[in-house]
């Protein structure tokens, strides 16, 4: 009989010590740490879970960095925003104000202060976050608006504003101060005031005559270029009988010139002298009345009209395509209007050659079609008249600003020159709506006065070649605000964008470098009215109009933005609270239960440690 020998090592009571001892180190490890494991291996089959649930805790902490930094930007953006809305009702409050005293260099401090809230308002437009400049768009890497000085004064290369406005003026003035009207006396009876040229963008255009002269005659306004006559007859008129006269100017307003005629002497202004024994001299009176009045008008309300449109000229990304002038069938002296038919039998108010049923019109690759009645979404009757044409166009192009028609020609209106593109399947009524080539394209700014002198200019030409660009930034077409984007949730993301070019914006910058670079002669006659008339219309372009976008609609967009991230991040709490408990309950240890199981493991290795000594005591006497 053999014995084998008690090895404590290799034996049975042995491995369980050392088993209770690795429990022992385990446990001390949970108690230490708090947690299950230090391997996914020892976590349970819980651990999938709280593996998916760490995933989901990185996303959701990498939306919290990038709400924390959209909301930095966001908070930069407003608080500029703010202070442009601090330099609209300064320069506001300078430009409503009555004082029209000049200085030596022919502004007013209300002047003065504009100018330098221009320069404030570009430093404000060029704020950065980072290298991120806030107001370029996707651009982000580039300045958003060229520096103050270039803008008005230009470079040694491109002209500025104050050039484009001085070139402006010269030529809706004309040569002889005017506003672009010649005025003659054809007979001893008869006075005649016409426009210089059909179809210029320059100057006043007539707009309308209406008359209680007794005995006189009115004629026009009608013909190509405009023009209207006034002939007395050999008549006197009554005291009190009025002439007046209704102007459109460059940008859109209108002047007018009344006239009385009164046998008082001296003669009192806004009025003509009546010749008791010569009526012929009474129609040479009208003439130098009118005369006066109208070179009054050009030099006042025309030359502040004409500064407010060199400055659409100069800062307006809109753009546009000018077509020729055109006449109707009906009249062919009579320019078409908005009312002329987009066709006709001849003679009627309607171009031609006209459209016909089937004919089209394709808009930004959008396809308008005609037919002979009853007209329903992209189609025309070829019958409808050409506003309702510019209409279903400006539809299309979603211009902010509508299309129009005036002597005879058609203005195109676009917000997005890069993309207007018009053709059609007639292009011989394309050609008689005054557009000689297809595909129609529009001109892009700034524009400039097209020849020299000015004075005599009748076009205006495309002059980014030559003029500096105000705006640096990102000027491609879609929504500003979607220019920058961030995901903040797995399904949420927010448009933060903006650009120094939107609508309110450069409104905004364009009213006040038309105020701070405009000047006069401080001893000119009509200074004060320019100075006046200019001041009311700027403070009319710093007015909140309802449909026009403001710096407030910005400050709204953004603050949605800011909304929907807060809102994610309520979420985001919520969820990343769930998530913990999950991760807590697949790897965390309990306290109370690890050290349960130490005391219990401790007795239990006592035990075993008792018995393992007794049986190293065994011997082979005490065995037997």
């Amino acid at each position: 009989m053999s014995i084998s020998s008690i090895n404590y090592s290799s034996s049975v009571l042995g491995a369980q010590i050392r088993n209770i001892n690795q429990q022992l180190t385990d446990l001390s490890t949970q108690l230490a740490t708090g947690k299950l494991s230090q391997n996914y291996s020892g976590m349970g089959t819980n651990e999938g879970f709280a593996i998916a649930g760490r995933s989901q805790l990185s996303n959701i902490a990498a939306y919290t960095d990038t709400i924390t930094n959209v909301n930095v930007n966001i908070n930069l953006a407003n608080t500029a925003l703010q202070s442009l809305t601090t330099i609209r009702n300064t320069v506001q409050t300078g430009s409503a104000s009555t004082a029209q005293d000049l200085n030596v260099n022919g502004q007013t401090v209300a002047q003065n202060t504009a100018a330098s809230q221009f320069g404030s308002m570009v430093g404000v437009l060029n704020t950065q976050s980072g290298n991120r400049y806030l107001f370029s768009g996707t651009a982000f890497n580039t300045q958003s608006v060229a520096n103050a000085g270039d803008i008005i004064n230009g470079t040694t290369t491109q002209a500025g504003f104050k050039t484009v406005m001085a070139e402006r003026q010269a030529a809706d003035l004309g040569a002889n101060g005017m506003g672009r009207l010649v005025q003659t006396q054809p007979t001893p009876s008869s006075v005649r005031v016409s426009e210089d040229v059909a179809g210029s963008p320059f100057g006043m255009k007539i707009a309308a005559v209406s008359s209680t002269l007794t005995g006189a005659t009115v004629t026009g306004p009608s013909g190509s270029p405009v023009s209207f006559s006034v002939d007395l007859n050999g008549l006197n008129p009554n005291d009190g009988d009025k002439l007046s006269v209704q102007f459109t100017l460059p940008d859109g307003t209108t002047g007018q010139v009344d006239l009385t005629a009164s046998s008082a002497t001296p003669t009192p202004i806004g009025s003509f002298a009546i010749d008791a024994t010569t009526p012929g001299n009474t129609a040479t009176n009208l003439n130098t009345a009118l005369n006066t009045a109208i070179t009054k008008l050009a030099n006042t309300s025309l030359v502040a009209a004409s500064a407010i449109t060199a400055g659409d000229n100069f800062f307006n990304t809109a753009s546009s395509a000018i077509g020729a002038p055109v006449n109707n069938q009906a009249a062919p002296p009579a320019p078409i209007s908005g009312a002329t038919a987009l066709s006709g039998a001849s003679p009627s108010n309607s171009i031609s050659p006209g459209f016909v049923a089937g004919d089209t019109i394709t808009v930004n690759g959008t396809t308008l079609t005609f037919v002979n009645s009853g007209a329903t979404g992209n189609q025309l009757n070829v019958g409808d008249s050409i506003q309702t044409l510019m209409s279903k166009i400006d539809q299309i192009t979603g211009t902010s600003k509508p299309s129009t028609v005036h002597g005879g020609s058609i203005t195109i209106n676009t917000d997005d020159a890069a993309s207007l593109n018009i053709t059609t399947s007639n292009s011989g009524a394309l050609n008689a709506l005054g557009f000689g080539s297809t595909p129609v394209t529009a001109t892009q700014p700034p524009l400039r006065v097209g020849s020299s002198p000015a004075s005599s200019a009748t076009t205006l030409v495309n002059g980014s070649a030559n003029t500096v660009k105000w705006y640096t930034g990102n000027d491609g077409p879609g929504s500003p605000r979607s220019t920058a984007m961030a995901r903040v949730d797995d399904s949420v993301t927010v448009q933060y964008g903006a650009q120094a070019n939107e609508d309110a914006i450069r409104q905004q910058l364009q009213a006040i470098a038309v105020f701070g670079t405009f000047s006069t002669s401080p001893t000119s006659q009509y200074a004060g009215g320019q100075v006046s008339a200019l001041s009311l219309r700027v403070t009319q372009s710093l007015t909140k109009q309802p449909g026009q976008q403001h710096i407030e609609d910005i400050q709204t967009d953004l603050a949605m933005a800011q909304n929907t991230m807060k809102d994610a991040g309520t979420r985001q709490t919520q969820a990343k609270a769930q998530l913990q408990s999950i991760i807590d309950q697949a790897e965390s240890a309990s306290p109370d239960q690890v050290a349960s199981e130490l005391l219990s493991l401790q007795n239990a290795l006592q035990a075993s440690y008792q018995v393992t000594s007794k049986l190293a005591q065994l011997s082979l006497v005490k065995f037997l």
